[in-house]
């Protein structure tokens, strides 16, 4: 028996309106979460057309083998910035005329792959054994509006496709839960003589890397108490009519770093030579969503560490993309460097409790940020809903060059006037671009140092 999609009416009427504006085929994403028993599908959002490619999918005899994958994955790696925890792209749709009928299931299957593969690569986390790796291609027939959901085991590229079951349901978008989290962010990444020349983006990553483990294994407190993995999450809630629980109140959740090993594992400290070191520091405000259908405690937890691990990692990438546009040159002096990372911005969905999230330098505009959502989700949002979770502050990027500094130098003195880097995100006006729109709360801050031994 094949996986259950139960998915929201207003995606089922967004798929049905779309129009082909006479292409031959048009793809996109599918968003929602993943569960043991079946799977919620609470957004659909098309991949924006590139200019170049609006004659050429205009004949009707326009091939699906033309279907653009490079251009599909980034739209994909977009999308999945402005996901918090607990939502993921859980698999690809394509309409296409009548006349294609037939001609679909390959390139389905080329793009679910892709877009995972694309997605994974960036992840600062791994799939545990006991999560679904299948995900859903949907295709539909304009003409007829016939649809064939089917499904793939992303963790084989030889699977095979599987039917599945796709059932619309009202009401899906108020059935979710939230929860909250503020983490403080101090990442000391010391740089060895021989990682001392690799790029700023390579070294930071690497130290990510490191610290990922640390979120992994930390304690997670929800609303004060710690909670078996195994409980159910609304332990203790009160009951409405129909025996359904409910909570208005977004579950507020406490993060504790372990500061000591297990006594099963040894302790080692290791001596290294280093010339520089890079600092991540500020605060990030992070949200998570867990479908309200018999929630456990460690699917919440786990859809916090993500969103914490995502947006810390997307943040860096978007300055690093910035400055890479802006040919901005990584500083090789004695002086400091100082970079303001994006800052997390949320918006709700219209009838909903979830809030899709977004990244903003301080130089963009809020019409920026409303545009942005409109080409990467095809969805309009108002002004007035967007909500800058994180303050402007003081949280950023330093580098400097300095003889006599050490490894032990936690000078946290900033220029009195950080270098600008006219940071403004928008990939898709440069690599056939889709603009990486970002409206995001990380009050954080790189701060490079660089000395001699």
């Amino acid at each position: 028996m094949g996986r259950t999609y139960i998915v929201e009416e207003n995606v089922g009427q967004y798929l049905s309106n779309m129009n082909l504006q006479g292409k031959a085929f048009v793809s996109g994403l599918l968003i929602g979460q993943c569960s043991s028993q079946k799977d919620y599908v609470i957004l659909a959002t098309r991949t924006p057309p590139k200019e170049q490619q609006n004659e050429n999918l205009k004949h009707s005899k326009a091939k699906l083998d033309n279907l653009d994958e490079e251009w599909a994955t980034e739209h994909a790696n977009q999308v999945s910035r402005m996901l918090p925890g607990g939502l993921v792209v859980l698999g690809v749709f394509i309409i296409t005329t009548l006349e294609m009928e037939n001609d679909f299931q390959n390139a389905l299957h080329r793009l679910v792959f892709a877009v995972e593969k694309s997605m994974n690569k960036k992840r600062l986390w791994n799939f545990t054994e006991e999560e679904v790796s299948e995900r859903v291609t949907l295709h539909i027939c304009s003409s007829t509006k016939k649809i064939l959901c089917r499904t793939y085991d992303i963790h084989d590229p030889k699977s095979s496709a599987k039917p599945a079951d796709w059932k619309y349901q009202s009401g899906l978008l108020t059935s979710w839960l939230s929860l909250e989290c503020t983490v403080h962010i101090n990442i000391h990444i010391p740089l060895s003589t021989t990682s001392a020349s690799y790029t700023l983006e390579k070294n930071t990553k690497n130290g990510l890397a490191r610290w990922a483990k640390q979120i992994e294994n930390s304690v997670y407190l929800i609303n004060g108490q710690v909670k078996a993995e195994d409980c159910d999450l609304l332990e203790g809630q009160k009951k409405s009519r129909g025996n359904a629980q409910v909570t208005s109140h977004p579950f507020d959740v406490t993060v504790l770093t372990q500061l000591l090993l297990n006594s099963d594992h040894r302790s080692t400290a290791t001596v290294q030579i280093c010339s520089g070191s890079v600092n991540l520091k500020g605060t990030v405000k992070c949200r998570a969503y867990i479908h309200s259908n018999k929630p456990k405690v460690k699917d919440a937890v786990q859809a916090v560490k993500r969103d914490i691990l995502n947006t810390v990692a997307d943040r860096c990438e978007i300055l690093f993309e910035d400055l890479l546009l802006n040919e901005i040159p990584e500083k090789k002096d004695s002086e400091n460097e100082f970079h303001i990372l994006p800052h997390r911005v949320f918006v709700p969905i219209p009838g909903s409790t979830v809030m899709l999230c977004d990244y903003k330098f301080g130089d963009e505009s809020a019409e920026e940020i409303r545009d942005h959502f409109i080409e990467m989700l095809d969805h309009r949002i108002q002004i007035e809903d967007l909500e800058i979770a994180e303050e402007i502050n003081t949280a950023c990027v330093s580098s400097s060059m300095n003889t006599e500094a050490s490894l032990d130098n936690t000078d946290d003195e900033q220029p009195k006037q950080p270098i600008k880097t006219t940071i403004v995100l928008k990939i898709q006006h440069n690599i056939g671009v889709i603009a990486a729109f970002a409206v995001v709360v990380i009050a954080a801050g790189i701060s490079f140092h660089y000395f001699s031994d």
